[in-house]
């Protein structure tokens, strides 16, 4: 158990944090997200990811897994849209992870992104008072160094930083896209179709600005490349065929050629 006092300022509750287990028998609540396209989104972010090799197995990388910490006695979990922890502690072989402590179980999350939706899900909010608003807890709780809200009805997205005073907006590069150093990652938003759902999306670029594929992507520019080869053999083959058919036209059997190359 790590106690970790926070300091007071004028204007903020002094408050204690607690680092300790889940109970295995602790009934977590099994709240549905407000619609079906925020699984499709936080796990879109992860396929590309695990495709380009970029995921290692000390990292944690989920989507509406909840984050525990005990604040003047009272247990608080906030379950993110995603999360990334660069680094945390393996589990025991079989078992999944039901949620997560930070410092208990591994380092705390780097990146948290919630999604929003029409419902107000309490993710700009600072209320310091159990229980705790997401912006709050991730900002001061946990500290969070990077805080992504993303709206998929409008596409509109956020990247918030934190600093010494607290979370400050962060600004994007020309291409619309944010610079996520913990990750070495751009993020950004594309507007398509996948798995059925015709929307907004978030995206990653790695460092030189290329796109991370999805599988479905991957594979289009798999059969996009095979296509390309079968019609360069096919062009050589058909110009071989000219080939000998001007020598037979000449008198000269293409076979005797061949047999001297």
């Amino acid at each position: 158990m790590v106690v970790t006092p926070k300091p007071s300022t004028p204007s903020s509750i002094p408050f204690t944090i607690r680092w300790e287990s889940l109970p295995d028998d602790f009934k977590l609540d099994d709240e549905p997200v407000e619609n079906t396209g925020q699984p499709l989104i936080a796990g879109a972010l992860r396929e590309s990811l695990e495709l380009a090799g970029y995921i290692q197995p000390e990292m944690l990388i989920a989507g509406n897994l909840g984050i525990c910490a005990t604040v003047n006695n009272n247990l608080v979990i906030k379950a993110p849209g995603w999360l990334y922890v660069a680094r945390v502690e393996p589990i025991v072989t079989g078992r999944d992870r039901r949620s997560y402590t930070p410092y208990l179980e591994g380092g705390v999350p780097k990146v948290v992104m919630e999604f929003l939706s029409e419902t107000d899900g309490g993710e700009y909010s600072s209320k310091q008072t159990f229980p705790p608003g997401k912006w709050f807890f991730y900002e001061k709780i946990l500290q969070v160094p990077t805080y992504v809200l993303f709206d998929p009805a409008s596409g509109d997205l956020e990247v918030h930083q934190l600093e010494e005073q607290g979370y400050k907006v962060k600004p994007s590069d020309d291409g619309d896209r944010y610079w996520l150093e913990d990750m070495r990652l751009f993020l950004g938003v594309w507007q398509g179709e996948k798995e059925g759902r015709s929307g907004y999306w978030l995206r990653w670029w790695d460092e030189s600005g290329n796109l991370l594929l999805w599988a479905v992507e991957q594979a289009e520019q798999n059969r996009q490349q095979l296509e390309a080869e079968r019609q360069k053999a096919e062009a050589e083959r058909q110009r071989a065929e000219r080939l000998a058919e001007r020598l037979r036209s000449l008198g000269i059997d293409p076979d005797d050629i061949a047999v001297l190359l």
